[in-house]
Order: C-alpha cells, then sequence, then structure tokens
C-alpha cells in the first residue's frame, strides 16, 4: 500500500446527503484491497506524504479516496494505475503501533468515479472524482436466505471490527458488501462487486464464489 499496509461513511464534509451529480477534489490512497461502503479497514501509515494526509483529515473532519492498484507498487514516488471506481473512506480511529508506526482504522463511505487524476508536488495522489449513487434499500430476497448464518459465523471467526459490527442481514446491499469483503477472492472479483449497482445482481455475481469459497 502507498504509505500504508493493511492490518488484515461519508463523503466529504458536507457532501454526505448530496447526489450522483455532484463532484469533488479528493486525495486518493492507493491500495492492493477494495473498501466498500459501511466497510471497515485498519492501516498502517508509514510513509510521510501519507502521515501529513491523515493529520490534515484528521484535522479537517475530512477522509481520502480509497482506490484499488490495478498495476504497480503500493508504495514509492510512481504513481500506480487504480481502477477507477473506489470508496471515500473516514478515519475513525487512530493510534501508535508496537513498531512506532501509525495506525488507523477508516470506514468506507461512498463510491466515487475518477474524472481527472494528478499528483501533487509530495508525490500524494489526487483526483477529480463523481459521486456515485448510494444503493437504494433492498430487502433480503429469500432465495439468499442461506447465506445469512454462513456470513454471520464467518464474521464471528474474522472478529475484529466485524466481531463488534451491527449486522443488517435482512438488507441485500448490507450482506453483499460484507460477503465480498470477507470471501477469499482475487481483488479484481470484489472490484466488480464495488462497481455493480444493483444489490441483487452483487449477490447473484457472488453466490457462486461463495459456493466455490465453501466446498
Amino acid at each position: 500500500m502507498p504509505g500504508a499496509r493493511a492490518a488484515t461513511g461519508t463523503g466529504p464534509a458536507g457532501t454526505q446527503q448530496g447526489t450522483a451529480s455532484e463532484s469533488a477534489d479528493i486525495a486518493l490512497f492507493p491500495l492492493g484491497t477494495v473498501l466498500f461502503p459501511a466497510g471497515p479497514l485498519p492501516l498502517r501509515i508509514f510513509e510521510t506524504r501519507y502521515i501529513d494526509l491523515v493529520r490534515r483529515c484528521l484535522r479537517e473532519n475530512s477522509g481520502f479516496g480509497v482506490v484499488l492498484i490495478t498495476e504497480g507498487a503500493e508504495a514509492g514516488s510512481a504513481a500506480p494505475q487504480t481502477a477507477d471506481v473506489g470508496c471515500y473512506a473516514t478515519i475513525v480511529d487512530f493510534s501508535q503501533q508496537p513498531d512506532g508506526l501509525l495506525g488507523i482504522q477508516v470506514m468506507g463511505g461512498r463510491r466515487f468515479r475518477i474524472l481527472d487524476r494528478r499528483q501533487a508536488a509530495d508525490g500524494l495522489n489526487l483526483a477529480s472524482v463523481a459521486w456515485l449513487p448510494d444503493d437504494a434499500p433492498v430487502a433480503l430476497p429469500e432465495e439468499f436466505a442461506e447465506l445469512v448464518p454462513v456470513l454471520d459465523n464467518v464474521l464471528d471467526q474474522v472478529g475484529g471490527e466485524y466481531a463488534a459490527m451491527e449486522r443488517h442481514f435482512d438488507d441485500a446491499t448490507w450482506v453483499g458488501a460484507r460477503l465480498a469483503e470477507v470471501l477469499p477472492v482475487p481483488a479484481e472479483h470484489k472490484q466488480h462487486c464495488l462497481e455493480l449497482d444493483d444489490p441483487i445482481e452483487r449477490l447473484r455475481y457472488l453466490r457462486p464464489l461463495f459456493e466455490i469459497a465453501q466446498s
């Protein structure tokens, strides 16, 4: 990760209740993982540009955009290639790790699509983004009911933030996002799920992957 390593919301201030037509300029945090709305992600920060970013986010009550790296390295000055769709992250906790590095816990907020990319003088990746619409509330269809007890057990096994997370097994969007997060599948599958707008289509895409993982 660029300036961080994964130890395993909301949009920018004033935009949480906005529409998909809104746009904003945000800092990007390219990672080797995919963040989903309402999903937790622990990070260990070690590059100066990202330490400065975290300080600014805490001071301004703002966040940054997490995007999946498709080509390139997670750390270093060269800007990696990333997916066009990402998820805005806000910091919900921070601490100094035993090794002296800064640890932060972020939570996923709104999805966005990158419109334009650039890099600041300090190497921080920046982008103009358009906010994507939030999934409308959709009740979990009966055809996916068998996923619930298994997912419930997996979240307990994963532990950490998942063990204490409030669970919404009646919400197809929530179930699909959590399933995509914990399934041991390549990141491109998770990215595809992030980019899907229909929570039922997301579950239908995930179910065969879930069945393979359980076999």
